[in-house]
């Protein structure tokens, strides 16, 4: 991609914004100048392509498309169809999945989907504890998850500072957990997949591994695939895949039918 065509493609943005709204198209600018300026070190935030720019600018923002592809509530969704459809088979092919939601709007989203096609409120589930680096959407009581189900938090061995694997278990066996979370926002060494699925065989669980911040390491061969051992894995698109801003699940077939209800017309 040449930079004349990058100049070309931002000053007609900036030009058609200014026409309708020059204050929008003020923050826009700036904000363009801040990212062209400065380094970024947020982990996660990821800078796009100019064909990611170019699509999600594009006239599918004018099109409603509730459903799923093949079975829409509104007519003229056939071009919309193609697009998941590829996102679709081309998450299957990267990660080696059975099965790919990519319609969550959020990684949050993403996996309030996972809860509710897996559990009813009152529930109970394993999630690593915020202050040990884990998410929010991982069962605080701030949150959804920790206000819907009972949430047993797990964490970081002190001296290691790495997953307590054995406390875990502990924990996974005493409460008998429908779900065991795993993965993290602030948690820098390898998860031990394997060892997370057979704790949460023994325990009689399901089991969930969030890698919205190592997806694109995942991919890249750079750190274990979750795919083989957890039903359920959820990322979000636009951190280290480098994509729009959006969430996907992955999961095995046979919970595909009950993920796909939770996520339309489940929450979203």
């Amino acid at each position: 991609m040449t930079d004349s065509l990058r100049r070309e493609f931002f000053d007609l943005h900036h030009r058609a914004v200014l026409a309708s709204d020059p204050e929008v198209a003020a923050a826009l600018e700036s904000e363009r100048a801040r990212q062209n300026e400065g380094l970024e070190l947020i982990a996660s935030e990821n800078f796009v392509s100019l064909a990611v720019l170019a699509a999600m600018g594009s006239v599918m923002t004018n099109k409603y498309a509730e459903g799923y592809p093949g079975k829409r509530y509104y007519g003229g969704c056939e071009f919309v169809d193609i697009g998941e459809e590829l996102a679709r088979e081309r998450a299957k092919q990267l990660f080696g999945a059975d099965h790919a939601n990519v319609q969550p709007h959020s990684g949050a989203q993403a996996n309030m989907a996972v809860y509710l096609a897996v559990m009813q409120p009152g529930d109970t589930m394993l999630g690593m504890d915020l202050t040990h680096g884990g998410h929010l959407t991982h069962g605080h009581p701030l949150n959804y998850s920790g206000k819907e189900f009972k949430v047993v938090p797990y964490g970081v061995h002190r001296s290691t500072e790495t997953i307590d694997y054995e406390r875990l278990r502990e924990l996974a066996l005493e409460h008998k957990p429908k779900l065991i979370v795993c993965g993290a926002s602030a948690y820098p060494r390898i998860i031990d997949f394997p060892r997370l699925r057979a704790i949460a065989d023994e325990a009689g669980a399901l089991i969930m591994a969030d890698i919205a911040h190592i997806a694109g390491l995942v991919v890249a061969g750079l750190h274990p695939s979750p795919v083989p051992h957890c039903q359920f894995v959820t990322t979000t698109t636009h951190k280290t895949l480098r994509g729009p801003r959006g969430g996907m699940v992955l999961c095995s077939a046979e919970l595909a039918e009950a993920l796909d209800k939770a996520v339309f017309p489940g929450v979203q």
